[in-house]
């Protein structure tokens, strides 16, 4: 039947949509989020990135920022459930989190 949208996921609620549009709305966090949705395209690290996410020197060197800064970017993506983090040692590697994201894209296109 025409026009009806079958749901996958579970939409995100007012909150959470707030949070995930607060974190975009950053041109530094939505590019990292951008560069995030291919990582081989990083540098090669001790883990692959495919699994465990890229580590977060790779992130700051790309976006051309200082560690505490790229951390503070990853920390507001990590409040809006958009990344996962993973502790690897003493690094952090980060990944999309792809459920999130899918949700994202289910709310916006039932109720947006």
């Amino acid at each position: 039947m025409a026009g009806i949208v079958e749901r996958v996921t579970t939409p995100l609620d007012e909150r959470e949509l707030s949070a995930v549009f607060a974190a975009l709305g950053n041109p530094a966090r939505l590019a990292i989020m951008h560069w995030l949705k291919d990582p081989s395209d990083f540098p090669p690290q001790s883990a692959p990135a495919e699994e465990v996410g890229v580590c977060l020197k790779h992130i700051q060197s790309r976006a051309g920022v200082s560690q505490s800064t790229a951390s503070q970017y990853m920390a507001v993506l990590h409040r809006a459930n958009l990344v996962t983090p993973t502790k690897i040692g003493p690094w952090v590697h980060y990944k999309r989190n792809d459920e999130c994201i899918a949700r994202l894209a289910e709310t916006i296109q039932i109720h947006l």
